[in-house]
């Protein structure tokens, strides 16, 4: 629990440094002022109008690819797994390109975060539809190979639209799909928590048979798991959760792949912990990323997936030198049941 405190301290830490951190040299004081809408009309847009909800949407984003890096590596039993790795990433991408490319996105705002969850969708029927072919089980082997699969097919799709588009439209696209939170409101904070809190709930609810399922199908069956329930469960909300969560901030990558192995190697691999803890870590790291992201390079604005893999892999890579998983910390084994 101490633990997990300290964690969510880090959390409001780097929320708050997002917020009174920007291009514009803001003092606190006067955040704090333009937060609470005493300050002027220039400083309070700033904060409350810009900062504030991009903070936020940060840290709802990194929670929610986090948690959902940590369901998919207990689902498929595999440490290199990550939220894009079903190729969710790549439904979205086809349906925000397509959108750009054919000029839908001057229909409003809302309509490229519409088509990037559309395509999520249908990205998770297909893969779904090839993995159960077989019969009613959910084979994690095939779920990843048919994953990987429709990733190889989407990144075709998206390269083929990317071919007839003009020079403009084929940069907002490749920015897109490098991640950014450029177009961070209260509408898409609103959008990625109603998707995270209940999907955060049952999630953790079923870390005691992610604990299980790490140990082995037939351990899980043995010991009173509902396992096929419990991996269509899994699947479905993890990757409905990535799909909310790329639809408003693009692919944002390594996320998921680097911040639930730094917990599983500072701290075990029991899903009790790991699942709250990787969430709140998320909700750390991405905030203080798009920071970075925004003020490395003023005025300009480097794409935040770019910052999340320069800053993200060296410091996994330092973990990994500087403490290797031993026998209790691998996928095989947890803290307990």
């Amino acid at each position: 629990m101490r633990r997990l405190l300290l964690l969510a301290l880090v959390a409001a830490a780097a929320l708050v440094v997002a917020v009174i951190v920007g291009p514009v040299s803001l003092a606190p004081g006067r955040v704090l002022d333009a937060a609470l809408g005493d300050a002027g009309a220039t400083a309070t847009t700033i904060v409350r109008g810009i900062r504030l909800p991009r903070a936020v949407l940060a840290a709802l984003v990194g929670a929610a690819l986090s948690l959902s890096g940590a369901s998919f590596q207990a689902l498929l039993r595999n440490p290199l797994a990550e939220p894009y790795i079903l190729g969710v990433s790549g439904g979205a991408a086809v349906g925000a390109v397509t959108s750009i490319v054919l000029g839908w996105t001057a229909a409003g705002g809302w309509v490229l975060p519409l088509a990037a969850f559309a395509g999520a969708t249908a990205a998770i029927a297909v893969v779904l539809r090839i993995a159960a072919a077989g019969g009613m089980g959910l084979d994690t082997r095939v779920l990843l190979l048919a994953g990987v699969v429709a990733g190889a097919f989407f990144n075709a799709v998206i390269f083929f639209l990317l071919t007839f588009a003009e020079a403009e439209t084929f940069r907002s696209a490749v920015f897109w799909m490098m991640g950014g939170l450029s177009g961070a409101d209260w509408d898409a904070v609103v959008v990625v928590a109603v998707g995270l809190v209940p999907a955060a709930l049952l999630l953790m609810g079923l870390a005691r048979s992610l604990n299980l399922l790490a140990v082995g199908e037939e351990t899980a069956l043995f010991l009173g798991t509902r396992v096929e329930l419990a991996k269509w469960v899994v699947y479905l909300t993890a990757s409905f959760l990535v799909a909310a969560a790329v639809s408003v901030s693009g692919a944002i990558g390594f996320v998921g792949l680097i911040v639930p192995h730094a917990i599983r190697l500072l701290w075990g691999s029991d899903h009790r912990f790991l699942l709250p803890a990787s969430l709140l870590l998320g909700a750390a790291f991405l905030p203080l990323a798009d920071t970075l992201a925004r003020t490395a390079a003023a005025p300009s604005e480097i794409p935040v997936g770019v910052i999340t893999a320069l800053v993200g892999v060296p410091v996994f890579v330092l973990l990994l030198v500087r403490r290797p998983p031993g026998p209790r910390r691998g996928m095989g084994r947890t803290e307990g049941p």
